[in-house]
């Protein structure tokens, strides 16, 4: 691994919905000197987003969502947010394709990936793979919503872009994936 960490210990301390662990360690800080940190790591796996776009009509499609940790601190309205899953057991293009169908309703003939990145690294283990796709009225296959049985009650918004990057700066669209992929989008139509 890395000649700044030794004595690696973990201890579980919750392993229902993710997993919970405490992280003991030796770290050499920059001078030379060793300290022990103690540390919690959350892990819930791995997961994709996407944002789709239609370049004919400048149009966005977003989910609306309503999210216990925003809720228990003060955010209680569903949240704006790009469609996302965890991978599972899949790839993330494949995980994020499965949750484009179940989430928005659509299917994507190509989908882009933009970028891999930590959202939480501070404590969260999960990396997300962003995406960006072109979509059409064509591309709709069902309903979206994504799965009752699964506790999702998830509405299917469309959008101008424009009007996605002013509710952001509005505070109303105040989920950190959706804020990059919209910012990116905007970017990227401008370049």
């Amino acid at each position: 691994m890395s000649d700044q960490v030794r004595n690696l210990a973990f201890h579980t301390l919750s392993d229902e919905w993710a997993t919970l662990k405490r992280v003991t360690f030796d770290y050499r800080r920059r001078d030379g000197t060793w300290e022990t940190q103690v540390r919690q790591t959350y892990d819930r796996g791995d997961g994709a987003v996407i944002l789709p776009y239609d370049p004919e009509r400048g149009t966005v499609l977003l989910t609306r969502q309503f999210r216990i940790p925003a809720y228990v601190t003060g955010h209680p309205e569903p949240l704006i947010e790009a469609a996302a899953g965890l991978l599972d057991a899949d790839d993330p293009e494949t995980a994020i394709r499965r949750e484009a169908e179940e989430e928005l309703g659509y299917r994507f003939s190509a989908v882009t990936p933009v970028f891999k990145v930590y959202m939480s690294p501070g404590s969260v283990t999960e990396q997300l793979s962003f995406f960006t796709a072109h979509y059409t009225a064509a591309d709709k296959v069902g309903a979206g919503g994504g799965h009752a049985e699964e506790g999702e009650d998830i509405e299917v918004l469309e959008m101008p872009l424009d009007r996605a990057l002013a509710l952001v700066a509005e505070g109303v669209i105040v989920d950190a994936k959706t804020i990059m992929l919209i910012q990116h989008l905007k970017l990227a139509e401008v370049a």
